[in-house]
């Protein structure tokens, strides 16, 4: 029995295997040929705990046999949920052993998701932490009153019942000898998740063929070798840390992953000179938190040679001061779970590095980038990103109508990111298409956010946008309509938490409005939601610039005439300008015209709609 995908076109396929891109290699192919040429190598360091090629390739062996003998094998789905821990890879390679197709939620992950996926899937294995909340007893069941049946076997960290307790499963074989084996190469092998524009993340099928040349081109591309110290800080079942390179990569490489519960730079820093760590790969807004603590702690760094940034678009002011600050070398990446990945290369020019997201990693990835009506765009002029490789999945499983959505008759896939081609071959992603706010990496997409938020009694429209914020890149604002004025932020964000969504995902900041602008057409008009809220980050920074320019501690009557608070001509002009990089064009005329506050927050206004 096998899981239902789409697959390459047959020309493709063998086109991808006569270019050497397929070999038709298991992914448990990384784990045997790392035991063959350096069994006593160290693979794992989490925590007080070092675990050998060998050993890995043991422990994931007993697991696979006990799953075996419970009648699981090929075909068969997983749900599996663990923190950044040794056994997280453990696990993993159980399963391709097994041929047990796993799909990894993210730790962060709730009661909403996880029954999301169990609906999707309705996996035989569940394998998950009692320290989550979810799993912490049996009330855990209820997340399969949508699936055909309970898992026949469920196992959890932290449980010391027998039939319940992976530790024990993991440390001993099954009792009678059993026969297991991969799904085939052409096969799936695992689930990967969307970043999710329209709801919960759609799955994206992995074959074993495409998931082991994305890992081995990535780890080509970023020179990995047996000397390689992987710090994996961020959440181990992200593709970024899984294959781009990722941990796959540094074992495709026979180098060493050690673990981290998180991208904190303290905890980081320690982990980096005890491990000499010398690679690792973080998101942009946790670059600016190593950066901010980096200076009282340099002498920690001195083993760090590379940092990959990848996730979210990385402001070149923060990319310039990689090198200085971390003392390390900068390698952009842009990729995504459905396949694609970009990166900087070693050798590249600093302008390249700091301000581009480098090249496909493959010569067999074809990319067009292409106006609205899908006609390519000159080099250099702004685009929708298509593109179609040895890598890059043929379709979400189950999901014909998305698909329809997502690829042209080509076969290319478009995702949604709005890119630039430079002349030399770079792209430099500018901005999203989807309906989705990126936060520090974590895809938020807007429809399920208003979709539960509308399940309040007392709310009528919500509307979700994304807003700048300088350490995560984006933050998300929730417009809000109500039949009750008495509602406040803190009841909604319960609300949310009680219907059980992960917490990245509650509105960073939540407006309550009147009505909800719409279009023509009857959408809710997230473009005029943004211009009100750029509306009301100006009116609040010009009020607050104020108070710094008159030095005046008093609160600002917004009708009174600024020139008695003390406000100059000079102040004025140096508003105007400030404004203007903004993004809001008025005078210095229009603001001295008549100078109270109250009327330059009626410019801003206007002027932001006329934007």
């Amino acid at each position: 029995m096998t899981i239902e995908f789409t697959r390459w076109p047959q020309d493709r396929a063998q086109a991808y295997r006569d270019l050497g891109y397929w070999l038709d290699r298991p992914l448990t192919r990384i784990l045997e040929e790392r035991c063959q040429a350096q069994p006593d190598a160290p693979a794992i360091i989490c925590g007080e705990r070092s675990f050998t090629y060998t050993e890995l390739d043991r422990l994931s062996s007993n697991l696979a046999s006990r799953l075996a003998a419970c009648g699981l094998g090929r075909g068969d789905a997983a749900l599996v949920q663990l923190p950044n821990i040794a056994e997280f890879y453990i696990v993993l390679f159980a399963l391709f052993k097994a041929g047990i197709v796993p799909l990894n939620a993210l730790f962060s992950h709730r009661k909403l998701e996880l029954g999301a996926y169990v609906k999707q899937l309705s996996p035989q294995l569940l394998i998950a932490s009692r320290e989550h909340e979810v799993f912490r007893d049996d009330s855990y069941e209820s997340l399969f009153e949508q699936a055909t049946a309970q898992p026949r076997v469920a196992l959890f960290l932290g449980d010391s019942r027998n039939q319940h307790s992976l530790a024990q499963w993991l440390e001993t074989p099954a009792t009678e000898q059993v026969a297991y084996a991969p799904t085939a190469a052409d096969e799936v092998a695992l689930f990967q998740l969307s970043g999710g524009s329209t709801g919960t993340p759609k799955l994206i099928p992995r074959t074993h063929n495409d998931y082991h040349y994305n890992a081995r081109a990535c780890a080509e591309v970023c020179a990995l070798t047996t000397q390689t110290r992987f710090l994996c800080a961020l959440p181990a079942a992200h593709n970024f840390l899984l294959s781009s390179p990722g941990a796959l990569g540094v074992f495709y490489a026979g180098g060493c992953v050690i673990m981290a519960d998180n991208p904190e730079p303290a905890a980081c820093f320690a982990l980096i000179q005890r491990h000499t760590v010398n690679t690792v790969a973080l998101v942009p807004s946790a670059v600016a938190l190593w950066l901010q603590a980096a200076p009282q702690h340099r002498p920690q760094l001195q083993s760090l040679r590379y940092l990959q940034v990848g996730g979210a678009v990385f402001a070149d002011s923060l990319a310039r001061q990689v090198p200085t600050v971390l003392g390390c070398q900068l390698q952009q990446v842009f990729g995504m779970a459905e396949g694609l990945i970009n990166y900087t290369r070693l050798d590249d020019s600093d302008e390249q590095v700091f301000t581009t997201q480098g090249r496909p990693v493959s010569l067999g990835d074809e990319i067009r980038i292409v106006d609205e009506q899908g006609a390519e765009v000159p080099t250099g002029e702004t685009g929708m990103l298509a593109t179609r490789g040895p890598y890059t999945f043929c379709g979400y499983y189950n999901s014909p109508e998305q698909n329809a959505q997502a690829f042209d008759e080509q076969g290319y896939y478009y995702s949604g990111d709005l890119v630039q081609r430079l002349p030399s071959g770079d792209l430099r992603v500018v901005g999203r298409i989807k309906d989705q706010v990126n936060r520090g990496g974590e895809k938020i997409a807007s429809e399920e956010i208003e979709n539960l938020i509308v399940l309040h009694p007392d709310v009528t429209h919500a509307g979700l946008v994304a807003m700048p914020d300088q350490a995560l890149g984006e933050k998300s604002c929730a417009f809000v309509v109500t039949r009750d004025p008495t509602l406040k932020a803190p009841a909604l964000r319960r609300h949310l938490l009680a219907l059980g969504i992960a917490e990245y995902k509650l509105p960073d900041r939540i407006r309550m409005i009147p009505s909800m602008p719409l279009t023509a057409v009857g959408k809710i008009d997230k473009k005029r939601l943004r211009q009100l809220l750029a509306v009301e980050d100006n009116r609040s920074w010009l009020q607050t610039r104020l108070l710094q320019l008159i030095e005046d501690g008093e609160a600002l009557d917004p009708q009174e005439n600024l020139i008695f608070y003390g406000l100059d001509s000079l102040q004025v002009m140096r508003l105007a300008a400030e404004l203007k990089e903004r993004g809001v064009a008025v005078s210095f005329e229009e603001l001295a015209t008549e100078p109270t506050l109250a009327n330059w927050w009626a410019l801003v206004e206007s002027r932001q709609k006329a934007a």
